[in-house]
């Protein structure tokens, strides 16, 4: 490992420190912690976004599905990248309109009852851990590499930096390292993609040709059928990561940082660009790799192929550009597990500390401390879960999170907004049937149990034959919401005439704090 590598991976994690000492100067009120008190330009939100968006999943999971396995490796970029038309065009305006500060308060401008609000905030935890194993699978690898460390040693290192991000600066530190990480991801990406396009003399056509020989694959390599060769699994896959994004906690909280509707919608049309330029050039990384690298190195270096992008800036820049990819990656995967830490952490300091136990009155000083606390106890869990979890592409565990947030999130917040008739067991039932169909479909899905030794979490034969169950449990979810509410005689239409303005308009709703 030469000092160049070392240098520019402090120089990352200085700054990125830099950043939360002078957050933690300006986070002294709960709204502070939970939302940089409503204060962000549509810009600064959308390069947040972004920068919680392009996961460790978008930059080394996809890189390396690409790599490995072509066309079906795109699949994640064009699932991750429409999901944004529907978080755009149904979510955005009235979830920034209607809540606060969590998903939960969203959820409750209609039904202010606590076990909608316990349920919300369940979903938020659960989702949560599920999307943060996935990065700190990803982190550990790339420590891993770079360090020549224990797995175990490197998830505990980036488990600490997370958690010093959220206990100090709350989500003023959050923002910013998210959108240092979003500016210095898309220079490091763009770089590599002028690259790998300039090996290929700049001939796209040529390039796609010479894929057709550059894997042991052949032609196959540029049609499906490689990695999913069901296609109801293909189908089930693409649902999760079409509709999941619009029930992410970690992203929803973001439409709270701006002061009102319009900036909302700006933050996502910006976020909308740079996510989709980013996930055009993953093509040109997963190439890259594939016929600068080689399979037989990517799988050596990791079994599931998450070092595919660390390794072609290698092969493309040397030390230098392999040391800036790495620390942008260490950077990328630090933000986000930030974020996550974040949204979990408000689901137990605000919805159920704030709101259920102490009903409200809980004061401004008590909301930080019970959030900080949080902070730390999300993390911890988090961390003991990804030790377990060190072989599993981190691509795919996101996908999995991405199936919980579209069965169990995403029905309740459209019938929320959309839905006359719903009502609060409606609400209930719509969460927890989505969330338990997901989980329990899961556990019993080739995900976890295959016939092959340690191909999968345990051996033997899956009884669920769906990797991602989104195909049965999204229905399940709102099958679930609409059977809850029509088998309820509960009924509120003024309250929804009141929640239908609200979401349009803007009327009454929290603004920015400063």
């Amino acid at each position: 490992m030469s000092a160049t590598v070392i240098i520019l991976f402090l120089a990352i994690v200085l700054l990125t420190l830099v950043i939360t000492y002078f957050a933690a100067k300006q986070t002294q009120t709960a709204g502070d912690f939970y939302t940089a008190g409503g204060g962000l330009s549509g810009l600064q939100n959308g390069l947040a976004i972004s920068g919680d968006y392009l996961s460790a999943a978008s930059f080394l999971g996809i890189a390396g599905a690409i790599a490995l396995y072509g066309f079906d490796g795109f699949f994640y970029s064009i699932g991750f990248l429409i999901a944004y038309l529907v978080v755009m065009f149904l979510v955005a305006e009235p979830l920034r309109n209607l809540g606060k500060y969590t998903l939960a308060d969203m959820i409750n401008s209609r039904f202010d009852a606590r076990k909608v609000r316990g349920t919300a905030a369940l979903n938020t935890v659960t989702i949560s851990i599920f999307y943060m194993i996935a990065q700190l699978v990803g982190a550990g690898a790339l420590i891993q590499l770079l360090f020549g460390i224990d797995y175990w040693l490197a998830v505990l290192i980036v488990g600490v930096m997370m958690t010093i991000y959220v206990l100090f600066g709350g989500m003023t530190a959050t923002s910013w390292v998210q959108i240092v990480k979003a500016v210095l991801l898309m220079a490091g990406m763009l770089v590599m993609s002028f690259l790998v396009l300039l090996r290929f003399n700049f001939n796209i056509g040529q390039m796609f040709t010479d894929m057709k020989t550059a894997t042991s694959h052949g032609a196959a390599y540029l049609e499906p059928g490689l990695q999913y060769t069901e296609p109801l699994g293909t189908i089930s896959l693409m649902l999760a990561l079409v509709l999941g994004t619009a029930g992410l906690p970690h992203i929803l909280m973001r439409f709270f940082t701006v002061r009102d509707a319009k900036t909302a919608r700006s933050s996502v049309i910006t976020a909308t660009w740079v996510i989709g330029i980013f996930y055009v050039l993953t093509l040109f990384l997963g190439f890259g790799a594939a016929a600068f690298v080689g399979e037989s190195a990517i799988l050596q270096a990791n079994p599931a192929g998450n070092m595919a992008a660390p390794l072609l800036a290698q092969a493309l820049g040397g030390d230098f550009l392999f040391a800036f990819i790495s620390a942008v990656a260490f950077a990328t995967i630090l933000a986000v597990v930030a974020g996550l830490v974040l949204s979990g952490a408000s689901a137990f300091a605000h919805d159920l500390y704030g709101q259920i136990i102490k009903k409200g009155k809980a004061s401004e000083k008590e909301q930080v401390v019970a959030a900080r606390v949080a902070s730390l106890a999300v993390s911890v869990l988090a961390i003991v879960l990804a030790l377990f979890a060190q072989y599993l592409n981190v691509a795919f565990l996101v996908s999995l999170a991405f199936c919980i947030a579209a069965s169990a999130n995403l029905p309740v917040i459209l019938y929320t907004v959309y839905w006359k008739r719903f009502n609060t067991s409606g609400a209930v039932t719509a969460m927890l049937s989505g969330l338990i169909s997901a989980l329990v479909l899961v556990a019993i899905s080739p995900s976890v149990f295959s016939p092959v030794e340690g191909a999968a979490l345990f051996t033997g034969e899956p009884i669920f034959p769906l990797d991602n169950p989104a195909l049965v449990s999204v229905p399940l979810g709102f099958l679930g919401g609409y059977l809850g509410t029509i088998f309820s005689k509960e009924n509120d239409l003024k309250r929804y005439a009141e929640v239908k303005v609200k979401a349009n308009t803007g009327y009454k709703s929290s603004g920015a704090s400063h």
